[in-house]
Formats: C-alpha cells, structure tokens, sequence
C-alpha cells in the first residue's frame, strides 16, 4: 500500500507541478473571465459607417414612403437602443455591472454613439416603368474599396399585388430584394423590416383600419416566468437551464480526458525509455498501476473542483445558485470516480501495450467511443430524460455516468434510485475494465516491438 502510494504521489507531481499543466489548467477560466469583461466593451464599439442608396420599383405607390421614415437613421438609432434596453434588463445583474453600469446621463450618450454609427440609406424612388436588370447593373459596378458613400447598394422591387390583393386572389403578392456583395447582414435585415413594416402599414391604411387599434389588440408581452426552489423565487434563466446538463456532462468528460491522456502520456513515455524496468525492480506491476491510476485520479479531481468551483461562483454572481442542487455535486464526484476508474484502466493498459503514441491510436477506439457517445446523444437525451434511451444508457458502462448526468441535471431528473442503481453498474463495470487493465500491463509492460492489435490484448487478458 505504501508502495503504491508513494508510485501516486510522484504520477501526481509529475503532472500537476509541471509548468504546462497549471498554465493549461487556468488559461482557460482567464479567459473565460476576460471574454466576460472585455467582450460587451468591444460590442458596443461601432460597426464600419455604410453609405448608399437602396432605389425602390414601387409599382404601388404606397410602400416607398414607410421604407423612408423606418430607415431614418434617427429611428435605426431608437431600435438598436431599445434592443439594448431589453437585452440589459434579461441580462444577469453581475454580467450587466461587467458590462457597464447604465445611467441616464450614459444611455443618451450611448444613443449619439449609436445615431454616429447607423447606416445612412438614401431611399429612391425609380420610376415603375424602369428596366429591373438595368436597374441591378449599379449593384456589381464599384468595387468595394473604391465606394464614396453614394453608390447603389440595395434594389427593392415591389409586386403590383403587394399592398391591394389581386382579382381572385387571397394572399397578396411580395417583393424582391437584391444586394449588393458582402454588404452587411445588419443592413439587410434593416431593410426587410422596413419593408414588412411598410407593407403592412400601407395594406391596413387602404383597408380603413386603425394601425395602432390592431397593433393593442394583436400585441401579449411575454412574461418571464419565476423558478421557485428551496431556497426561494428567482426569474427563470432559460440559457442555464438548457447548458446545465451540457456543462456537468462536459465538466466530466473535460477532467477525465485530461487525466486519462496524461496517465497515457506518462506510462508510454515511461516504457520508452525504460524507467518502467527500474520502477518494476521495487513495484509490481499491479501497485505500479493503481499507483499511476491513483496518481492521475487525483490529477482529474483537482481539474474538476476547480472548474466547478468557477462554476458555482458564476452561478452565485448570476443569483442562479438555486438551479444547482447539492446532491447534484455529491453524484458528480461519484460519478467521476467510477467513470475515471474505468476509462484510467484502459488508458494505463493502452500504454502499457504500446511502444509510442502513434501507436496508441488504433488502439484507443474503445475510449474514443465512451467519449462520443454522450455528445451525440446530448440533445436526445436533454430533451426527453426519462425516455427509452436514456434510460437504458443509464445502467451500460462506461456510458452510464455521462448519460446519468445529463438526466440528472435535467429539468425533470430521474428518481435518486436510479443514479445510485447507476453509481453501482458503473462501478461494477470499473471492476471489470480495471481486471482486463491489470492483466493487460503486467504482460505489455515488458513487450517491445510490434504493437499489438486489440484481439491481442483480449488474448492477453484471457491468459494473463
């Protein structure tokens, strides 16, 4: 035991003390956090000024007015601010103080900045008679560098049908839009409201409606609903629902993947240059190996409390605390340990058979698919936890502590029955993953030469 301990210490530090390893460990929430602080600043600061014409075949008459007053760059101005507005105000209270608080004094200089940096459209009527490929020709003539700001960048052509239906008829006719290359998707969808916004507006007029009477009668604002936990009521945070199982399942997969290579890693590097022949001359090879297992172990549990501890104060900051149940880490962690226990051993055996990396490859198949399987099964699985499928998935190792996850972190999760059933099949199949693992090292340990193929290493475990 001693023994093994002191094999789990040195894998430990070998790994977790390297420069690499902490740089690599805390690179990523760096710049998670960055992304957070830096990423609103850089959103506010302004697109590139477009400047041109979007000429109007307006057979009707009574479209190209509306299209000139939504276009205004004072109006663009106005629902850009007022998509900020809403945006600001859904937006968790910690991620709208990094953003930058909003007072009065900031929000009307925030609406010049934006009125400075709205496309500026010139809205020109042509006459309905005119030719439309004539009239597409001024799209493609000036190359992009080359514009002043006053060359065509939009061709609306407007259907004789389109504001009064035609005879027989009982949908009313459209338009056409054609662009100019690579102009802006912003700009684009600009002119398709106004557009859907000035047809309307002519159809009601014509017919004797009341825009604004139809508008208060059409019109139900969305509530936000309220999550009411243990801990007590707070507005219902849709993305978290929907990315909490992504994120423990991916928490699990991330501190295993890490753990599991670098056990890899280091008994291959070990083997090749022949440190494994001293080791083995004071271990054997089955405290070698639960060293090693043992060593990387705690490898992953370090990446996964910390990346969860960030977690967890992110969702502290958010006042989304309640979403997460205690229990929920307390399964984790058993998770972790099970579902560690057996993709460790095949990563150990894996290296223990193989002279370099590349020749790892061929044989990590069975790994690789233990770590595919749960993400194409993510939104099946999220979507109906408690179907046929997941719940199958939930009792067959090595897929069952991911897939448990997912159904755990749900919003309808499964009975506690059925994760601690899975806690136990998964430890039954680290059982048998860690005996074929142990069989396969003592005998690959010391084999160089051909690396062996996977039937191989099941004849090996058969008479090891």
């Amino acid at each position: 035991m001693r023994k093994m301990l002191l094999i789990a210490k040195r894998e430990f530090l070998a790994t977790a003390g390297t420069r690499a390893f902490i740089i690599g460990t805390l690179a990523t929430p760096v710049l998670m956090g960055l992304l957070i602080v830096v990423m609103p600043r850089l959103l506010q600061k302004g697109a590139p000024k477009i400047e041109g014409q979007v000429a109007v075949v307006d057979p009707t008459g009574q479209v190209t007015p509306g299209l000139q007053a939504y276009l205004r760059p004072e109006e663009i101005a106005r629902r850009r601010q007022e998509d900020v507005r809403k945006m600001q105000e859904d937006m968790p209270p910690a991620l709208r103080a990094a953003g930058g608080g909003v007072s009065q004094a900031a929000a009307d200089q925030a609406f010049q900045t934006a009125l400075s940096n709205v496309p500026r459209l010139d809205v020109t009527s042509l006459d309905p008679g005119v030719d439309v490929d004539a009239a597409k020709r001024p799209l493609a003539d000036t190359p992009p560098r080359e514009m002043t700001g006053r060359e065509r960048l939009v061709l609306v052509v407007v259907h004789p049908d389109a504001v009064v239906r035609a005879a027989g008829k009982d949908q009313f006719g459209t338009y056409d839009l054609f662009v100019r290359g690579k102009l802006d998707d912003r700009v684009v969808e600009e002119i398709s409201s106004g557009m859907r916004d000035a047809l309307v507006e002519a159809r009601v007029r014509l017919s004797g409606l009341d825009r604004k009477q139809i508008d208060v009668l059409t019109r139900v604002d969305r509530v936000r609903s309220r999550t009411v936990t243990a801990s007590g009521e707070n507005a219902t945070n849709r993305v978290l629902n929907q990315l909490m199982p992504f994120a423990l399942m991916t928490l699990l997969l991330m501190s295993i993947m890490t753990s599991g290579t670098y056990l890899l890693t280091t008994t291959v590097e070990e083997k090749t240059n022949r440190v494994v022949e001293v080791l083995l001359s004071a271990v054997s090879p089955m405290e070698l190996m639960a060293g090693k297992i043992l060593g990387q172990l705690v490898v992953g549990l370090l990446v996964l409390v910390l990346y969860l501890g960030l977690g967890v104060v992110a969702l502290i900051s958010f006042a989304s605390l309640g979403l997460l149940d205690p229990m929920l880490i307390v399964l984790l962690l058993a998770f972790f340990l099970v579902a560690y226990a057996s993709v460790g051993a095949f990563m150990a055996a894996i290296g223990a058979a193989v002279n370099e990396m590349r020749e790892a490859q061929g044989l990590m198949t069975p790994v690789m698919l233990v770590f595919m399987v749960p993400w194409l099964l993510w939104m099946p699985i999220s979507r109906d936890p408690n179907s046929l499928l997941a719940v199958v998935l939930s009792f067959v190792p090595p897929f069952s502590s991911f897939v448990m996850m997912l159904r755990l972190a749900s919003p309808t999760p499964p009975p506690l029955w059925q994760a601690l059933l899975s806690v136990v099949a998964g430890a039954a199949g680290a059982y048998v993953s860690i005996w074929f693992a142990a069989k396969v090292f003592r005998i690959g340990l010391l084999m160089y030469g051909k690396p062996p193929s996977f039937a191989t290493l099941v004849r090996w475990a058969r008479t090891g």
